[in-house]
């Protein structure tokens, strides 16, 4: 096999330009070399760090799980592997720009086993620093939770978009239907809301929607149940394992949230302040079983709480016959 000869350079200059540390022990855990990398990134110059153990050249010793995996290579031959998934800093190593008693590098770690012209063992320890590869993991990772929440989330209200409520609602369905559970659905709608942004104007009626749907969020108790925006100034509720007596009663509690919150509203045709409408729909195995029409059922009973004045609550069960919209 061919070898090629470096004329002129030194194997010393090879080591300080490696960015990687690297370190050398004996069979018994003497420092036989250690890099400028590990130098710079421990604090420790070199005729510091030789012939002494490893134990004792850093500022704080090796964590055990490095000298449990360092030893079993000295004594068994076999490479090791600490990836900085499981151990992060195994050694006192700091970022060039950081404060060395508290910043340490994220670290991968390999322990190759070298033969020693006397037939002993040593190991080469070669050191990397993974801090970027985290960074960037953590950056990708954030970045997947943001597109996820934006996909999933209304932009202007911050709960839940029709996007989300459509896939949660088919699997709040299956629960329901397996448990032979109730579920109920809430249909709320702001009560002449074209007329507030009319005179209002939009930006005012953004702000109007955002205190409604937080207004809403803030009588939900559990973590099943969900609020959703279901379009414009629509607002659909699912709740679990919630029957019609208790569904009634809660859609109360609703309606007179956002009546005490008290929003002006001079050009509703009802009162001078701000008002919803809720339609309500219950399905549940024993009393309603039509599952499949239980938002449109919820919707019509909207319709119904509309068409009796507004700023009430109305309930329509899932397999009753519903007056049709206009």
């Amino acid at each position: 096999m061919a070898t090629t000869q470096l004329s002129g350079v030194n194997p010393a200059d090879i080591l300080k330009l490696i960015s990687m540390g690297l370190i050398v022990v004996d069979s018994e855990e003497n420092i036989l070399l250690w890099n400028d990398w590990v130098a710079k990134s421990s604090g420790i110059p070199e005729d510091q760090a030789l012939h002494k153990k490893i134990t004792e050249a850093f500022k704080e010793s090796p964590t055990p799980a490095f000298l449990s995996a360092l030893r079993n290579s000295l004594s068994y031959g076999l490479p090791a592997v600490l990836s900085n998934a499981l151990h992060r800093s195994p050694l006192a190593l700091y970022a060039a720009d950081a404060d060395q008693e508290k910043q340490r590098i994220h670290q991968s770690i390999a322990i190759t086993v070298l033969a020693q012209a006397d037939g002993k063992r040593c190991c080469l320890i070669q050191i990397s620093d993974s801090s970027n590869s985290i960074k960037r993991e953590k950056m990708l990772r954030s970045h997947s939770e943001i597109l996820k929440r934006d996909a999933t989330t209304d932009s202007l209200t911050g709960i839940y978009n029709r996007r989300f409520f459509d896939e949660h609602y088919k699997m709040a369905l299956g629960v329901s239907i397996r448990q032979k559970l109730p579920l109920s659905v809430f249909m709320v709608d702001i009560d002449f809301f074209k007329e507030y942004n009319d005179y209002y104007g939009h930006p005012q009626g953004d702000k109007a929607l955002i205190s409604v749907a937080q207004t809403l969020k803030a009588q939900l108790a559990r973590a099943t149940d969900v609020l959703a925006r279901y379009g414009g100034e629509e607002f659909i509720l699912i709740l679990p394992n919630m029957p019609q007596d208790h569904a009634l009663p809660f859609a109360e509690r609703l309606r007179a949230a956002i009546w005490d919150a008290s929003i002006p509203h001079l050009k509703s045709k009802i009162a001078s302040q701000l008002s919803i409408s809720i339609g309500v729909s219950t399905y549940d195995q024993i009393n309603h079983g039509d599952v499949k029409s239980l938002v449109q059922s919820a919707d019509s009973a909207l319709y119904e709480a509309k068409q009796q004045g507004r700023n009430r609550v109305a309930f329509f069960a899932p397999a009753a016959d519903h007056p049709q919209k206009n």
